[in-house]
């Protein structure tokens, strides 16, 4: 290929007679492999006078072959006809057409035609025109070429479909006068030229520029400034590289047809152009072949439409999928063009051919819904028998990866023998693409399922770690101390090796890569470590309200977990310090999230910062240097795993401090109040001095035996009212309290007690009634207390009794 394009060659398009050679372009195109160009191909014509220098620019322009003139031997005709070469190393492939010089002496003043008819076929398969001209002939009438572009725009816009050619005009021999004086001159003759041709309706007022793209360029003069004109031409030659692309030289190429038709196209174009001399219509034989051909096949398309073997093959279509559908249509096919042959077969072979092509297209375009109906049906039946077969393997417990395997195989093969039966004989359709089709279906439902599978799995997985880690972090958070983090690390890494060893055997099945599966592994373990810091970050929301649990139990209650009772014996000073120390272990614990093993020092911190610093809270500190909490951070402790920041933990502590000191001091308040209970006796110096004044007293009651029984009396009375009136008790609560709650229950305390004396009184006659005629055994009073005479027992007694038949209150109790 490469050679081709660097070499040149030639051939003679149409001789001086205007005969086309159809056996030389064929070979040429050959020789040049056109037809592998497509559509990227650009024609390049030029014209102008006889021995104005065309081929001389060609070649040099081109590095084309054609012939030159011979200047030694004078001047004539060198060119005739038309010669079509291949330009060498211009990209793409671009071919170069040569045309006889006009107003030559060789063929006479009156025979213009050839010229007329040559220059319309270069404008009607060119996609770029050179218009080759004299610098001294702008202005001239016929130098310029001006009667033959008149001619040739008239006919070129009666002929063909419009199409946007580039005419170049090639100013040769430029003198002195500046191109930009010359071209607008040239511009306007031919706008002029354009303006007189007579034009369609359609395109009365299209202006040229609709038609025709027009470059102006100038060379210097061969003969006299070769180097500059070489220079010129290969400065020129730069245009035509990729001169079809988009801005490049050439037209808008809608007329372009592609390279592998170049030859017919030339040769159709030309015998119009020959025909139109005399406007002849198409030879009798063709146009009789043509007509008739078209009417058979219109007859056989009508008769294939109508025929009841296709109709019920379509409605079957309709329906569902059609065993030995090809072969069926194939059978209908065949006879309809059976019959267009044994019709047509008189005709003109050409004809005949092309007719019955055009039948076939159009045949094939009828029936091709129906085929690609039928390829849908069997495409979607093999998909759904394929996601049964799969779904039932898999809930077998067959392994997934040998499951999708065995099914993808199997229906794949189905559908195979199946797309076979669908082949039409007469059209070379092929069903790869369906086929495609169905395997990226199958693999999208075994992808769809595999990710379902894999999602059903991880959650379970997830599930169970939820359930080991949950549970147990959130117990071990509760019990904060030394072994917390250490135990969760210990549970985390137990938990995670298990989940992790039966998540990898269930990946097993699925046949997934080593990558994916380590990295589904990774994710898993990731998860189980998001779990416990997701759970601690949780309790640590929580940790005031276990601080404050855990000072209250160590606080309320003694080494054996039994309630504490204030007797005023206890070191509550002692108690409250070792219940906020256990309580900032809570708080050092909930701090940060420790699965990495790193020691850190923030139990040292919070000690020495909220434990210890209450001894020293009387020196002055500077909060911003030596404050160890006045910081967002811990030392050695990443931001990531931080839960409570040191200023957050001291906030909380002071929180935590003002709402347990209610119950401290609760305490201190309970614990004065027994001691008070306890020391109701007045004091030793006031019995002693009660001693040595009341001596004389004490005597005089030891000579009189009377006043001795009388303060007895009132001693046993006295001692009955204590009990009764519970007196210690009531003074619990203060003096001013007491007082005025014994004051509501003295009088009928007095009551009650003259009343149990009075039946006491009668008892005696009751015992005597109660012998001779004895009930059944009472209880009563007197045999509940034991005696009759021992007044502070009974009284005592029947305060304190709960199971006797009488039973005494206090009488605020009977009110």
């Amino acid at each position: 290929m490469a050679a081709a394009t660097n070499e040149s060659c030639s051939t003679q398009l149409i001789d001086g007679d205007g005969g086309f050679n159809v056996s030389g372009i064929d070979q040429f195109i050959k020789d040049v492999k056109l037809p592998e160009c497509g559509l990227s191909y650009a024609v390049v014509s030029i014209m102008g006078p006889q021995s104005s220098g065309k081929s001389t620019l060609l070649n040099n322009l081109f590095r084309t072959n054609f012939r030159e003139m011979d200047a030694f031997k004078g001047r004539s005709q060198t060119t005739k006809g038309i010669w079509l070469a291949r330009c060498a190393g211009i990209e793409p492939c671009t071919l170069v057409m040569d045309l006889e010089g006009t107003d030559g002496r060789e063929r006479g003043e009156d025979d213009t035609a050839f010229e007329k008819q040559s220059a319309l076929f270069a404008l009607a398969v060119s996609d770029i025109v050179l218009i080759n001209m004299w610098c001294h002939d702008i202005g001239r009438e016929q130098a310029a070429n001006k009667p033959l572009l008149k001619t040739v725009f008239q006919v070129m816009m009666r002929l063909f479909s419009p199409r946007k050619t580039t005419l170049m005009f090639v100013i040769r021999d430029k003198s002195r006068t500046p191109l930009e004086n010359l071209e607008p001159i040239l511009r306007e003759d031919i706008q002029k030229i354009w303006d007189s041709v007579p034009k369609p309706d359609a395109h009365k007022e299209t202006p040229m520029s609709e038609f025709f793209n027009v470059e102006v360029v100038a060379l210097s003069s061969f003969e006299e400034k070769e180097e500059q004109f070489r220079e010129q031409v290969a400065n020129l030659r730069q245009r035509f590289f990729q001169s079809i692309a988009p801005g490049g030289l050439a037209g808008d190429r809608r007329g372009a047809v592609p390279a592998s038709g170049f030859s017919f196209s030339a040769q159709q174009i030309w015998k119009v152009i020959k025909e139109n001399r005399d406007l002849d219509l198409p030879a009798h034989k063709v146009m009789v072949a043509t007509v008739r051909c078209e009417e058979i096949a219109e007859e056989r398309y009508a008769w294939f439409t109508s025929n009841e073997d296709w109709r019920q093959l379509q409605e079957d279509v309709e329906s569902g999928s059609v065993s030995a559908f090809g072969k069926r249509l194939s059978s209908i096919l065949q006879n309809c063009f059976s019959e267009y042959d044994g019709e047509a077969v008189f005709f003109d072979e050409g004809v005949r051919s092309s007719k019955r092509k055009h039948l076939e297209d159009k045949l094939l375009q009828l029936v091709q819904p129906a085929f690609q109906t039928v390829l849908g049906h069997i495409r979607s039946g093999t998909i759904e028998k394929f996601k049964e077969a799969f779904d039932k393997a898999l809930k077998t417990g067959e392994a997934f990866s040998s499951a999708a395997s065995d099914c993808t195989t199997h229906y794949m093969t189905l559908f195979d023998k199946q797309a076979t039966d669908v082949i039409i004989e007469q059209a070379d359709w092929d069903t790869t693409k369906v086929r495609e089709k169905v395997r990226r279906d199958i693999d999208a439902h075994v992808a769809s399922v595999r990710a379902a599978k894999l999602t059903e799995l991880t959650t379970s997985f997830e599930s169970k770690l939820n359930d080991a880690l949950l549970g147990p972090v959130e117990a071990l958070l509760d019990g904060a101390n030394n072994e917390t983090w250490p135990s969760i690390r210990k549970l985390l890494r137990r938990e995670t090796q298990s989940a992790v060893s039966g998540f990898s055997s269930a990946l097993s099945g699925f046949d997934l890569d080593q990558e994916t599966k380590e990295k589904m592994i990774a994710s898993l373990e990731k998860y189980a470590g998001g779990v416990v810091e997701t759970k601690a970050r949780e309790e640590a929301g929580r940790v005031l309200i276990r601080m404050k649990d855990r000072f209250g139990i160590l606080f309320s209650h003694d080494s054996d977990s039994m309630p504490r009772v204030w007797t005023g014996k206890e070191d509550i000073r002692g108690i409250t310090k070792t219940a906020r120390t256990a309580s900032l272990k809570v708080l050092s614990v909930m701090a940060a999230i420790r699965l990495d093993d790193q020691a850190d020092n923030i139990e040292k911190i919070l000690s020495s910062a909220l434990v210890d610093s209450a001894s020293n809270s009387g020196a002055s500190r500077n909060i911003t240097k030596s404050d160890p909490l006045a910081s967002s951070t811990w030392e050695q402790v990443p931001s990531s795993k931080t839960m409570i920041t040191p200023v957050q933990c001291k906030s909380l502590w002071r929180q935590f401090k003002s709402e347990t000191e209610y119950s401290v001091t609760q305490a201190i308040s309970a614990q004065e109040a027994n001691k008070r209970n306890n020391n109701w006796l007045p004091p030793p110096w006031a019995i002693v001095a009660l001693f040595i004044l009341g001596f004389n007293e004490f005597m005089t009651l030891l000579r009189n035996p009377l006043y001795v029984f009388f303060i007895f009396a009132c001693f046993l009375l006295g001692k009955a009212l204590w009990v009764q009136l519970d007196v210690s008790n009531e003074f619990r609560h203060g003096a001013l309290p007491g007082l005025i709650s014994l004051s509501t229950k003295f009088v009928p305390t007095i009551m009650t007690i003259l009343k149990k004396l009075a039946e006491e009184g009668q008892m005696p006659a009751a015992n005597n009634e109660a012998y001779r005629n004895p009930p059944p055994p009472i209880k009563t009073f007197h045999s509940e207390v034991g005696s009759t005479t021992n007044l502070s027992s009974t009284t005592s007694s029947g305060v304190t009794s709960g199971n006797g038949s009488t039973r005494y209150s206090s009488p605020t109790k009977e009110e």
